[in-house]
C-alpha cells in the first residue's frame, strides 16, 4: 500500500511539473516519465545475462527509476556496480 501511494505521489508531481511547463496532457506526459524509467529497468534487467549488469528490483529501485526515469536507472547502474 505504501508502495502505491509514493508512486501516486511522484505521479502528482510529474503532473504537476507538465502543467506548469504548459504542455498539452499534462497527466499523459507524467505516465509517460514514470514508464520509461520502469522500461528502462526492465531492459536492463532483460539484458543482464548478457551485460553481466543486474539491479534488483525493490521498491526503492521501482521508486528511483520512476521517479527519476531513465537518468536514475543509469544511476541504480553505476552504484551497482560498486
Amino acid at each position: 500500500m505504501k508502495t502505491v501511494l509514493v508512486f501516486l505521489g511522484i505521479f502528482l508531481i510529474f503532473s504537476f511539473i507538465h502543467y506548469a511547463a504548459k504542455k498539452k496532457k499534462p497527466f499523459k506526459w507524467a505516465f509517460l516519465s514514470m514508464l520509461s524509467g520502469l522500461l528502462a529497468l526492465g531492459i536492463v534487467n532483460l539484458l543482464s545475462s548478457l551485460t553481466t549488469v543486474y539491479v534488483p528490483v525493490t521498491e526503492l529501485s521501482l521508486t528511483v527509476s520512476a521517479a527519476g526515469g531513465i537518468p536514475g536507472v543509469a544511476l541504480l547502474v553505476i552504484l551497482s556496480a560498486f
